[in-house]
């Protein structure tokens, strides 16, 4: 498809003559979305790393977890949010969500043609970051059943014991934003204990709800173990994807940021302004 592209040219303090180029797309959002509310915490490694981008965020909190759900009900709903999504533009789209990514992104690649970033769990740093060669993961079941997660110990697992535990109820304790209660702190520690007992000394964080839990999971294992978040990874990935595709926005773009949920809560508002670290508006999706 041809684009357009606008050559600006202006005239410095100095004197010197300045061309560039301004491709009118750049200026589309990019759009994230997870199984509810944890993909906040790759939402927040992108608005950090691509401040000028306007950002779009859709929590489908009404069916979180999707770890206990089919592939194909996931798949329906992944494609659900994606034309939602598309419709208002996206130009990328981010699939903040393990389980989605492992149960549909394959088929989301194979039927949208923008650019899409996926999740999967981080065995390779972790391993890497591993003095004992014990390493821990924390995720949902349907991460840790999924295709994907075992070619990832197949490929990165093989010289280190992985030792898994599935959390749940964790991301609905995030979803809720009972990040520091009493009962989400004895479920963090009930499924961080037995990695412990194994000797893992780094644990992957292989949920993008459990980031909120971050204090808690430290506090439950001690300084001596690495907890890995993908967030940032994910965030260099979508930057270096637009980059090759000259889909950044321009460096003076004044950006925003929406969110939609179909939360039953009846403020979605005051957990999603509780993660963002910011008062937001939420709309209904």
């Amino acid at each position: 498809m041809h684009q357009t592209v606008y050559n600006i040219v202006s005239v410095t303090d100095a004197g010197l003559v300045m061309s560039t180029y301004i491709n009118p797309t750049n200026a589309r959002p990019i759009a994230v979305f997870d199984s509810g509310v944890g993909g906040i915490s790759v939402l927040k490694h992108i608005h950090r790393l691509l401040p000028n981008e306007h950002l779009l965020y859709v929590a489908d909190s009404i069916h979180a977890p999707y770890g206990n759900k089919s592939a194909t009900e996931i798949q329906a709903r992944c494609f659900a949010i994606a034309e939602f999504l598309i419709a208002k533009d996206a130009k990328a789209l981010v699939v903040a969500c393990n389980t989605a990514t492992a149960a549909a992104i394959d088929q989301m690649r194979t039927k949208y043609r923008l650019p899409i970033i996926g999740m999967e769990p981080a065995i390779k740093p972790a391993a890497a970051a591993s003095r004992s060669g014990i390493i821990g993961v924390l995720a949902t079941t349907g991460t840790l059943q999924s295709a994907q997660f075992a070619a990832l110990l197949e490929s990165y697992g093989r010289n280190v014991k992985v030792v898994t535990q599935a959390c749940v109820g964790l991301v609905e304790c995030v979803e809720r934003g009972e990040l520091s209660h009493d009962s989400t702190r004895a479920l963090v520690k009930h499924y961080c204990q037995p990695l412990l007992d194994e000797g893992a000394d780094s644990i992957v964080l292989g949920c993008t709800h459990y980031p909120f839990l971050k204090p808690l999971i430290q506090e439950a294992v001690g300084d001596g173990v690495v907890l890995i978040d993908t967030g940032a990874a994910v965030a260099n990935q979508l930057k270096s994807r637009l980059f090759e595709q000259g889909l950044l926005a321009a460096s003076n773009q004044m950006a925003s940021v929406n969110f939609w949920s179909n939360s039953v809560s009846a403020n979605p508002e005051k957990v999603i302004t509780q993660l963002w670290d910011e008062s937001v508006k939420v709309a209904n999706f």
